[in-house]
């Protein structure tokens, strides 16, 4: 496990962290297969998620390109919403997206600020994208950032099922496959099975990187980071288990 107690803001801009809410659903222990793997948590509706994305694109076509698997687990940043929708509420968001914006670059749009009522639930989009990776896993990355896009830049509503036409469509996924599948209980479940599975792990602020070797779990970065620092990061836990394998074997 992954210890990350000493984490107790909500969203730091030094960091690039969003830190999350304790969840009860418990997680399946995974029996994990040999090999390498590449797996990032987070949720669509992580301001600092949206910032870090080009970084983790980049990441996954160097997973890619060294037969390094890429999966995605959602956190729930904030799965079932309820927050008040107040002039406090709505300074404290539109602040930490102009700090990311100045950070990464990244665009964002503000009309959402507009409207009179918001419930900031996280849970639907994360549910979206659980739904996308059933369906079609290849293209999970890329759901997930064409959702990023449309809540962030566009300011649609994601717990709709009508915002994930245009990405569904742009991807070449079933929409009406996936508005079936999006309501169901069956994914509900899977996507409560990933917040679960996140916290089992220790990880609480997002986003969140690991390289998993084997069954061991390594974390390579958490909060904002650069592709470089996160390939770095790989290459130098892979040079420290060889170490540590030649070491074993020499005993």
């Amino acid at each position: 496990m992954i210890d990350q107690a000493n984490i107790k803001v909500q969203c730091d801009p030094e960091t690039g962290l969003c830190t999350i809410p304790d969840y009860k659903e418990e997680a399946e222990i995974i029996d994990w297969k040999e090999g390498e793997e590449i797996i990032y948590i987070g949720d669509p509706m992580c301001s600092w998620c949206w910032g870090i994305s080009p970084e983790l694109n980049a990441l996954q076509r160097y997973g890619e390109a060294n037969a390094i698997p890429f999966s995605l687990v959602m956190g729930g940043l904030r799965p079932g919403g309820g927050q008040k929708w107040d002039e406090e509420f709505r300074g404290f968001l539109k602040h930490h997206w102009e700090e990311v914006n100045q950070r990464s670059g990244q665009p964002f749009g503000y009309d959402l600020f507009e409207q009179a009522e918001f419930d900031y639930d996280t849970e639907p989009a994360c549910r979206g994208l659980v739904t996308a990776r059933v369906i079609s896993s290849e293209k999970a990355l890329s759901f997930y950032e064409l959702t990023q896009h449309h809540f962030y830049v566009l300011s649609k509503d994601p717990k709709q099922v009508e915002f994930y036409r245009p990405i569904c469509t742009a991807l070449s996924i079933d929409f009406g496959l996936f508005a079936q599948m999006f309501d169901s209980e069956e994914m509900k479940q899977q996507t409560a099975a990933d917040f679960g599975q996140s916290r089992q792990w220790g990880v609480r602020a997002f986003p969140s990187v690991v390289y998993r070797k084997d069954d061991q779990l390594y974390l390579i970065a958490q909060g904002y980071a650069m592709y470089d620092e996160l390939k770095n990061r790989i290459l130098e836990i892979k040079g420290e288990i060889k170490g540590k394998i030649r070491s074993e074997s020499a005993g």
